[in-house]
Formats: structure tokens, sequence, C-alpha cells
């Protein structure tokens, strides 16, 4: 799945995201508004791990879907 598909359809899959990060709040999910750059930056700021470690996570739970 590509990431213009998840931007286009962001409501459907802040659920998933909200299972997959589960520190993630409604209010950051809404922030994020299906952009890779801001769910990467929330959770960095939420779980405190580096740009790499964020972005390997985020391409992972992207193919899991």
């Amino acid at each position: 799945m590509d990431w213009n598909r998840i931007q286009g359809n962001w409501k459907q899959f802040t659920g998933k995201a909200k299972e997959q990060w589960g520190k993630l709040t409604d209010d950051d999910l809404k922030v994020v508004d299906g952009r890779r750059e801001q769910l990467e930056g929330k959770l960095q700021e939420r779980y405190g791990y580096d740009k790499d470690q964020i972005r390997k996570e985020v391409d992972n739970w992207l193919s899991s879907i």
C-alpha cells in the first residue's frame, strides 16, 4: 500500500494507527491528518524513538495493512 492511499483515506486508518501506537490520542491523529511526516513527529514525541526507528515502524505498519 502506498502512502497516498493512506492520506486519502486517513479517517479509515486512524483506528489501525491507534491499535499500533496506543499512546497516540485522537487529537494527535487529527493533527496528523494523513501526513506521514506529522505521524512520525507525533510518534517521536510520544515514544521518544529516534527518526530511523520511527521510519522503520511506519514502514512496517504500512506493509502490514
